[in-house]
């Protein structure tokens, strides 16, 4: 007897045209991975496909018609799999799987030869392209976005979060003082939404994604893969083609805390969701900490400095 889930994506693949013209006992679906979303392999007719169904409650904080028109841009610049089926209203997508690659994780990029590199590659190229999405990601807009999500919800912040919020205002204004061009962006660069085939990397999920400052994309893929400094620098100077400007490199870092510290309320509305894939509350609350003991080190505020001061250095 298949599961709940394998039925849920029975269920929606009825309703797409691209599998109807094959029996249903013609299809093979298996469950992949997914924190908020359900995910699917569909094999249909020789070809493999990924499906993605919406999951409970986030209809509060994605635009998916913002979400298609990025993986459809993303696609066309050839980061990202074909998109070859949305529903909007329903919040379904189907892309192209691809072929030979493995779904990145912390594990996966201290194992795997070459991948800081290779995610560096992945991310400059996107940055470097001419992808418009329609969505501007704004930290500071967002966090009083997601704050006012919690506000509707039976749940406590962790003790000092608003504190944190008014010191990072510092923050804000030297990332201010000499912005970077928007660019298109992940903005979510999760392991697991890096695909690695050995040569390349892809991306997928573009829930998050938006017109962004670029350094924000290394900052948060350093986070979310716990890199260790020689991993960072791998990554980095693959995306630079050598050393960084001393400002850039400082955005990096200062990006490594805000992540944390807008993915901690992110967690929190997951938990108030009652999300069961994950511990959410710990999952808030070890990134709120984290935000806090590298905003608290001396070398942030020398970071903040360099950014402040849009210092540059020669590159080679």
């Amino acid at each position: 007897m298949e599961s709940d889930d394998i039925e849920q994506a029975r269920e929606a693949l009825r309703h797409i045209k691209l599998f109807w013209h094959l029996d249903e006992s013609e299809i093979g679906v298996r469950r992949l991975g997914g924190l908020t979303n359900l995910v699917f392999q569909v094999d249909h007719g020789g070809e493999q496909y990924v499906l993605r169904l919406p999951g409970k409650g986030t209809e509060e904080y994605i635009n998916r018609a913002n979400e298609a028109q990025a993986a459809k841009e993303a696609a066309r610049v050839g980061v990202s799999p074909d998109v070859v089926f949305v529903d909007v209203a329903k919040g379904i997508l189907v892309t192209r799987l691809i072929d030979r690659a493995i779904t990145m994780s912390p594990e996966n990029f201290k194992g795997r030869k070459g991948t800081p590199a290779r995610a560096g590659d992945v991310l400059r190229r996107l940055h470097q392209s001419d992808a418009k999405f329609n969505f501007r990601f704004e930290l500071f807009a967002m966090i009083d976005d997601y704050l006012r999500i919690l506000a509707t919800k039976d749940i406590e912040l962790p003790a000092g979060y608003h504190d944190v919020v008014t010191e990072a205002e510092a923050v804000r204004a030297a990332l201010n003082a000499h912005p970077l061009p928007l660019v298109a962006c992940h903005c979510d660069p999760l392991c697991e939404n890096f695909l690695d085939t050995g040569q390349r990397m892809w991306l997928v999920d573009w829930e998050y994604s938006g017109m962004n400052d670029p350094m924000w994309d290394l900052g948060d893929v350093s986070v979310e893969g716990q890199f260790t400094p020689e991993q960072d620098e791998e990554m980095i100077r693959a995306y630079f083609g050598g050393e960084p400007a001393a400002a850039d490199r400082g955005r990096i870092v200062i990006y490594k805390a805000m992540c944390d510290l807008l993915w901690t309320l992110w967690g929190l509305i997951q938990h108030a969701n009652q999300n069961p894939v994950d511990d959410f509350w710990a999952y808030a609350v070890n990134r709120f900490e984290r935000c806090k003991a590298l905003m608290a080190s001396p070398d942030f505020a020398r970071h903040v400095g360099a950014v402040a001061r849009g210092e540059e250095r020669a590159r080679t």
